[in-house]
């Protein structure tokens, strides 16, 4: 098999915000099902009042990085739109079991800072600005874990940096296991993902940025795209101005002003991933994979633990410009970091370059990773008689030597 294009399956956007839906602030439950009881009505608001109060179940094992328990016993906090709350403690071996939201304040905390902030979060670590949603609107086919639909899991201890899990899709009665987070320990220098400067920026900068970004969530995108330019005109060097922009540009059809755009950004701040997660979305849906594996490896200089399909997008740039190794190295990074499974292709890359390599048991290891993770797959079938052929290939005898 020679190199191609493989893109089969690939998110195309790498940084993005999500916008989800939060609920406002219940202030009894007792008296919304008394007030259902007294008039007859049909009790939905009642159910979806009680389900909100539902305690959530999760459970779970920090390890450090390298595939260890952790040297203490960790502490697990939940963190809802920026704001830590502690849940509970690991054991010696670094397991868990907590039950979240055994509190009316659980809930409250569920949707602090809901309404419309349009902060930016690294990609994976968080979600901004959501709508408010009232229990009406709610009904009695509420996900039970919705309440902490703009909330993550994370592990905390002094000296390190937790993975993150993203609790929206978890309620109370799915499998209440998160899988393992990562800890990674922390080295003197190692850079934040907060940008300085925005914190320099001129005034007349932020107020056009702050214009800008109302303006785009009011949907007056062209004013907004105008704004934001001004900001970068009186500043050129504020870096948050110029990646909201480029997001802005791209996402309304001018790709080619949104990629100088985060240019831009990354000149001014070259030690924040934001522009250079940007860019990357941009090159591979592009296909320019030179560039795809000059700006992944930037990023990962930058943060090598934080993004596993970083790791990914690497290997998918090394594989198309034929340097396999290279793939292969990235492959196995993005793996040992993706704990909770959430890039599958990795292994389906890692089949098809260990197949190249002739290493056969590998290959058929790789494969049937990628099935039991996707078994549904588009491409499962064409799959399936991959790993059907490395099998057998696994088995065959050696060639006579003549």
């Amino acid at each position: 098999m020679s190199p191609q294009h493989w893109v089969r399956g690939i998110s195309r956007t790498i940084a993005a915000i999500l916008w989800l839906p939060a609920f406002g602030q219940i202030t009894s439950t007792n008296s919304a099902c008394t007030e259902v009881g007294q008039d007859g009505t049909s009790g939905s608001a009642c159910k979806a009042a009680q389900d909100l109060a539902r305690p959530l179940a999760v459970s779970g094992r920090v390890m450090l990085e390298g595939g260890s328990p952790p040297p203490a016993l960790v502490l697990i906090e939940r963190v809802c739109n920026g704001a830590a709350h502690s849940e509970g403690y690991t054991d010696g071996q670094g397991y868990f079991s907590i039950q979240l939201g055994q509190t009316a304040q659980a809930v409250v905390d569920a949707s602090e800072g809901a309404g419309g902030s349009s902060q930016t979060f690294p990609p994976g670590t968080g979600a901004g600005g959501a709508d408010m949603a009232s229990m009406g609107e709610v009904g009695a086919g509420l996900n039970l874990g919705a309440r902490f639909a703009n909330c993550q899991l994370r592990a905390r201890l002094n000296g390190y940096r937790s993975q993150t899990v993203n609790l929206r899709d978890h309620d109370a009665t799915a499998n209440p296991d998160v899988g393992i987070i990562l800890l990674h320990r922390l080295v003197k220098g190692e850079e934040t993902t907060v940008t300085a400067t925005a914190l320099k920026a001129s005034k007349p900068a932020r107020k056009a940025l702050e214009k800008g970004m109302d303006l785009a969530k009011k949907k007056r995108f062209d004013e907004a795209m105008d704004s934001l330019r001004e900001a970068v005109k009186v500043d050129p060097g504020f870096a948050f101005a110029w990646c909201e922009l480029g997001k802005l540009q791209v996402a309304h059809n001018h790709a080619g002003e949104g990629h100088q755009s985060f240019e831009a950004a990354a000149k001014a701040e070259p030690r924040w991933p934001e522009p250079l997660l940007e860019l990357s979305a941009l090159d591979l849906r592009a296909g320019n994979w030179q560039e795809l594996a000059e700006v992944t490896g930037q990023v990962l200089r930058l943060n090598s633990f934080d993004y596993p399909g970083v790791f990914f997008y690497n290997a998918l740039a090394n594989y198309n410009l034929g340097r396999m190794e290279a793939a292969e190295k990235s492959l196995r990074s993005a793996e040992s970091l993706d704990t909770r499974r959430q890039y599958p292709p990795i292994a389906h890359l890692l089949g098809d370059i260990l197949t190249l390599h002739r290493q056969y048991p590998e290959a058929a290891a790789a494969y049937r990773r990628y099935l039991a993770i996707v078994p549904q797959a588009p491409d499962a079938p064409a799959v399936r008689k991959a790993l059907e052929d490395v099998e057998k290939l696994a088995v065959a005898p050696p060639p006579i030597a003549r």
